[in-house]
C-alpha cells in the first residue's frame, strides 16, 4: 500500500486508475446499460431543475426585457404620431399665412394698380384738357393771322394789280379803280 503524505496508508481501492489507462470493461460510458437508469434520472432532475431556474427567473426577466422594449417602441410610436401631428398642423397653419399674405399682395398690387390707372387718367385728362385749351388758342391765332393775311392780300393784290397795269400799259392806274378790280375778283 501507498503512504499518504501524512505518513498513513492511503487505503487500497479496486478502482482503476488513469495509470491503468483509465479503461472500464465496456465501451462509452453513456450507452453501457448499467448506468443507463441513473443517467435518465439525474437527466431528469437535471431538466426539472433548469426548467424551474429558465421558468422562475430567467423567463420573467426576459418576458420583461420584451414587455419594457414593447412598452419603449408603443411610448415612440406614440411620440412620433404626436409629433407628425404638430409638424402637419404647423404646416397648415404655414399654408394658411402663406395664402393670406399671396391675398393680401393680390389686393395691395390691385389697389396700386387702381391708383396708377387713377392717377394716369387723371393725368390723361389734365393733358388733354391743356391740349384743347392749347388748340383753341391755335385757332384764334390762325384766324387772327387769316384775318390779317387776307387783309394783306386785298393790299398786296391792289399793288400787284396796279403795278402790272403800269408795267403793261405805261400808265399809273387810278386806287380806286384797282381796289374795286381786286374786290371783285376776291368775292367771286
Amino acid at each position: 500500500m501507498a503512504e499518504s503524505h501524512g505518513g498513513a496508508k492511503a487505503p487500497a481501492t479496486d478502482a482503476h486508475t488513469e495509470a491503468d489507462g483509465g479503461h472500464h470493461g465496456g465501451g462509452f460510458p453513456p450507452f453501457e446499460s448499467s448506468t443507463f437508469a441513473s443517467q435518465l434520472v439525474s437527466l431528469a432532475i437535471f431538466f426539472v431543475v433548469l426548467y424551474v431556474i429558465v421558468s422562475k427567473l430567467a423567463l420573467p426577466k426576459v418576458g420583461g426585457t420584451i414587455e419594457a422594449r414593447q412598452n419603449k417602441i408603443e411610448g415612440d410610436l406614440t411620440e412620433a404620431q404626436a409629433l407628425k401631428d404638430q409638424s402637419e398642423a404647423a404646416l397648415k397653419a404655414y399654408e394658411s399665412e402663406l395664402a393670406a399674405a399671396r391675398a393680401r399682395a393680390q389686393a395691395i398690387g390691385n389697389e396700386s394698380r387702381d391708383k396708377a390707372n387713377a392717377q394716369a387718367e387723371a393725368e390723361r385728362k389734365a393733358l388733354e384738357e391743356q391740349l384743347a385749351a392749347k388748340l383753341a388758342e391755335a385757332e384764334k391765332t390762325i384766324a387772327s393771322t387769316r384775318a390779317t393775311a387776307m387783309s394783306n392780300v386785298r393790299s398786296i393784290a391792289a399793288d400787284a394789280a396796279g403795278t402790272i397795269v403800269q408795267q403793261l400799259t405805261g400808265v399809273v392806274p387810278d386806287a380806286a379803280s384797282v381796289n374795286a378790280a381786286v374786290d371783285a375778283s376776291l368775292k367771286g
